[in-house]
């Protein structure tokens, strides 16, 4: 595991006792025993399509918060030579028991515990063909500083980076921030029941829109169908208890990010702007790019 294990383990074990931080692994762990190959395959094709490759054949990549580990699975899969890391302990053990089960003692996979706001930690690694963290950066409490390490590890002359960052929503982002840190706070035995029932008021609102549009069908497919294309073969509710406790929570405006780097030397490759949700950014390294 990794090089920063035993003082990050502690770090970010204090950080959830104050409830500065969600157990994200947590949820994962859970939504591991809902993984199936069809869930496995969704989340290639997510990464083929933003990516826009066939494969990954002998290139580097770097998961920066490892989550899951589907991503990383997916990314291995393809054919890349993976290595991922997270902050959270159980996200750790969630990436490392799907790589115990599709690639035992694989050395084109290596998994380690770390942060992104660990910048000697990130120049140890070395260079990759592509960096991905699909709404990680976000949940550091220091986002822009996370930013700014990313780019670090990404290949000149042509290596991508590819994130997901909230949108910022304004008073609606604020909301949410609230609400995050209330979920936070809440003794254990009360967690469960203030997500169930800000998920019941969301769910009967969405209801409500569909009866009114005289389309009751495209409710029942936004469930049936949620872990397709867009939802990268995720869960509806793993990722409801993802978003209601995901705490730190920091938001971006599309174009704040595409200027901060641009100025640093990328050039926007892709993008998928979801208002409200996360934005989806693929940059390219360029050499003497000029802002």
């Amino acid at each position: 595991m990794g090089r920063c294990e035993g003082r990050d383990v502690d770090k970010h074990a204090q950080e959830v006792a104050r409830g500065e931080r969600f157990k994200f692994g947590e949820n994962w762990a859970q939504f591991l025993e809902a993984l199936d190959d069809e869930r496995i395959f969704e989340a290639e094709d997510s990464l083929k399509q933003m990516l826009k490759v066939e494969n990954l054949a002998g290139k580097r990549f770097l998961d920066i918060g490892s989550g899951s580990g589907l991503f990383s699975l997916g990314a291995r899969r393809l054919g890349a030579h993976v290595h991922s890391f997270d902050y959270d302990p159980q996200s750790v053990a969630c990436t490392a028991e799907l790589k115990s089960r599709y690639f035992p003692n694989d050395i084109n996979w290596t998994i380690e515990q770390a942060s992104v706001l660990d910048v000697e930690y990130l120049n140890s690694l070395g260079e990759f063909d592509i960096v991905y963290s699909w709404g990680v950066l976000h949940h550091t409490g220091n986002m822009w500083q996370a930013l700014e390490n990313v780019q670090g590890p990404v290949m000149p002359r042509g290596g991508l980076l590819a994130i997901a960052i909230y949108d910022d929503a304004g008073v609606k982002s604020v909301v949410w921030r609230r609400i995050k840190k209330l979920y936070n706070d809440l003794p254990q035995s009360l967690k469960l029941p203030f997500a169930l029932c800000i998920v019941a008021l969301r769910e009967a609102r969405m209801l409500l829109h569909s009866l009114l549009a005289l389309q009751p069908q495209r409710y029942i497919q936004d469930w049936t169908q949620y872990r397709k294309s867009k939802n990268r073969g995720m869960s509806r509710w793993y990722d409801y208890i993802d978003w209601i406790g995901g705490y730190p929570f920091e938001v971006a405006k599309p174009e704040e990010i595409i200027a901060f780097y641009k100025v640093r030397g990328f050039v926007l490759v892709d993008s998928t702007i979801s208002p409200s949700a996360n934005n989806e950014f693929v940059f390219q390294k360029k050499d003497n790019v000029q802002p």
